[in-house]
């Protein structure tokens, strides 16, 4: 068996960043930005009124001062002129402020009678103007790799980028395995049960931007096996779940080596997830989860979500941990890093109960994993442990 941080070592290993295309900006939301980019524009590309009210010139806005209106400016209508002393254009929110003002009166500290208003409050020393510029200048840059927020979205549009260079998302191939499964919605025989790993883990690396492919479920014979992983064509990873023990029915590891892997390791020093393999089937990474339920969840958090973001070209780092102060006690750790389920509430975080990696009723009711390390000493209400997030 090898440690946690070994085995990442070996699939950050294996997860060469994908290549970049270029996808048209209303795609490219939650995708990762490949390459920097610079605006296109200087934004706002003009002097512009913050407020609605009257612009004109400061030296001139004193209490009770009087102007002649002149012209109105509106966003998208600029007044065309020079504004001259004694003089004031009407201006809306997001309007050019005329050339010749430098200040812009709200309209609640004016008076208007015709063509005429009088500054009936102090105006105070604040301008309400927005500087050319204020927001970014032509070639600012935003720099990547970045997964794209809908706030980087809105920046991109208004930088003038309509196409958007992004790493390609990984096609990932999900391969549940054993006789003893049957897809959603079908009818298990008296000694079946459900594949929901394949189910959950395709939701789970959705969300950081990879595309499942769930295969036809590969049954416990050598010959289906083949068959299934003949249909992984065209991924840029292969995820196989159950049969990677060393049981009579656990199959994967010996097909995958007959058709070509080359193994990087096999066995890592955690729980739940303990029968873990990867390396390469003829070029493609592949990675081989245990059957368990939790197990496999867990170690899809753990290292599947990590390489993921490698191929991404978002660097190559452990899932984030954050350290919480624990509510309840926990008995000493084994020999092995363990992953238990958690929830956090009001700051604090707990065991969530019973941690059988079958028991998926508990995984649904968890929002956190506390990440014991080997040997650790029973700990106290209180103390600070680290902390995995699910999301």
């Amino acid at each position: 068996m090898i440690p946690v941080s070994a085995a990442l070592d070996h699939l950050f290993a294996l997860a060469d960043p994908l290549p970049l295309e270029t996808v048209p900006l209303r795609a490219a939301a939650g995708r990762v930005l490949g390459e920097t980019v610079s605006a296109q524009r200087t934004q706002p590309p003009f002097a512009a009124s913050s407020m609605d009210g009257y612009a004109l010139k400061g030296v001139e806005a004193d209490l009770h001062a009087q102007f002649k209106v002149v012209g109105e400016s509106a966003a998208g209508h600029r007044w065309e002129g020079t504004l001259r002393a004694g003089q004031a254009v009407r201006i809306f929110t997001g309007a050019p402020v005329p050339d010749g003002a430098d200040k812009v009166v709200i309209q609640e500290d004016v008076t208007r009678s015709g063509d005429m208003i009088s500054i009936t409050d102090d105006p105070g020393p604040k301008d309400n103007i927005r500087p050319a510029g204020v927001d970014f200048e032509q070639g600012t840059p935003l720099e990547a790799p970045r997964r794209l927020s809908p706030g980087d979205i809105a920046l991109l549009a208004s930088m003038n980028i309509a196409n958007v260079p992004v790493r390609r998302a990984p096609v990932v191939a999900l391969i549940s395995t054993g006789d003893e499964l049957v897809v959603p919605g079908e009818a298990p025989g008296p000694d079946q049960i459900i594949a929901s790993n394949t189910y959950g883990l395709a939701a789970m690396l959705e969300k950081v931007g990879a595309v499942p492919r769930i295969l036809p479920i590969a049954r416990d014979t050598v010959g289906s096996l083949q068959t299934v992983f003949g249909l992984t064509r065209g991924a840029d990873l292969i995820v196989t779940i159950g049969g990677a023990s060393v049981g009579d029915h656990d199959l994967v590891a010996r097909v995958a080596e007959d058709l070509g892997m080359d193994q990087s390791f096999y066995k890592v020093a955690m729980r739940p997830g303990k029968p873990l393999m990867a390396g390469r089937l003829n070029g493609i990474p592949m990675v081989g989860l245990p059957g368990n339920p939790v197990s496999a969840m867990v170690c899809g958090a753990v290292f599947l979500t990590p390489m993921l973001n490698a191929m991404l070209g978002l660097g190559r780092a452990p899932a984030p941990r954050i350290s919480m102060p624990l509510r309840g006690g926990l008995s000493a750790n084994g020999p092995r890093e363990h992953y238990m389920r958690a929830r956090i509430t009001d700051g604090m975080v707990e065991d969530a109960g019973a941690q059988d990696s079958s028991l998926l009723s508990v995984l649904a009711q968890s929002n956190a994993l506390i990440v014991r390390p080997p040997h650790d000493p029973a700990q106290d209400e209180g103390a600070q442990v680290e902390v995995l997030l699910l999301t």
